[in-house]
């Protein structure tokens, strides 16, 4: 398999292969869990965390698994990093873990994670396997981030409500008020809204990737003459 440079890895993941806006996987998280953008940010990191745990760890092993048994081999990794992220979640971020809930453990039926594992850190190096789930974990929760943004506002008026859950106390500045005593669209909030919104990132991304496409550069054929067809008729 060919190696490919950092940056066509990177514009994969972020945009161009993006596991939720062209690969269309894990949109049960996606549309779960987006009702405010904290909760994006939360799920986003938890996925980066294990994608990038468990690229990691097929990289480093993947001489070592056979190919008849290499498929429960990630899985096993897979489970076993999304427990100590559960843990680690369930420890020191409690109300974050009581909002996002049993979302966290099925991490480990990501379609993404295991697919990217199988098909790409199972045959390249360790460097290339990490900056890959880098690339495509950040692309999904940029991806979370702003549905759950546009949920938020649109449900509640606010933006990164309850950011202290994830970031800290500290961080009560990150909650933003936009509009003062908001009703709000309910549906919005609902399952449905994810659909919607998600729907209508999908077309500004397919609007975007038509506008600014390459064109592909127009091949010149110069055709040789028929001497047969240029030569005057016998008389």
């Amino acid at each position: 398999m060919d190696k490919p440079t950092y940056k066509e890895i990177i514009n994969d993941g972020f945009w161009s292969n993006n596991v939720a806006l062209e690969q269309m996987l894990a949109l049960c998280p996606l549309l779960a869990v987006t009702t405010t953008a904290t909760n994006g940010l939360g799920m986003g990191l938890a996925t980066i965390a294990v994608m990038v745990a468990a690229s990691l760890l097929v990289s480093l092993l993947k001489d070592s698994i056979t190919p008849q048994v290499r498929i429960p081999v990630f899985i096993v990794l897979i489970a076993t990093v999304v427990t100590l992220v559960d843990m680690l979640l369930n420890a020191w971020m409690h109300e974050l873990y009581k909002v996002l809930g049993l979302f966290i453990p099925l991490i480990v039926t990501n379609c993404a994670i295991l697919g990217r594992v199988e098909a790409f850190a199972s045959r390249q190096s360790i460097g290339h396997a990490i900056v890959d789930a880098l690339a495509m974990g950040v692309g999904f929760s940029w991806v979370l981030v702003v549905v759950g943004a546009i949920r938020e506002i649109i449900s509640s008026g606010t933006l990164f409500a309850h950011a202290s859950l994830l970031l800290g106390e500290q961080m009560h500045w990150a909650e933003t008020v936009l509009m003062e005593d908001c009703q709000g669209v309910l549906i919005v909030a609902l399952p449905p809204g994810g659909f919607l919104v998600l729907g209508l990132l999908l077309a500004l991304k397919r609007l975007l990737d038509k506008r600014f496409k390459k064109p592909a550069k127009e091949q010149l054929v110069t055709l040789e003459p028929n001497p047969q067809l240029t030569q005057p008729p016998a008389a």
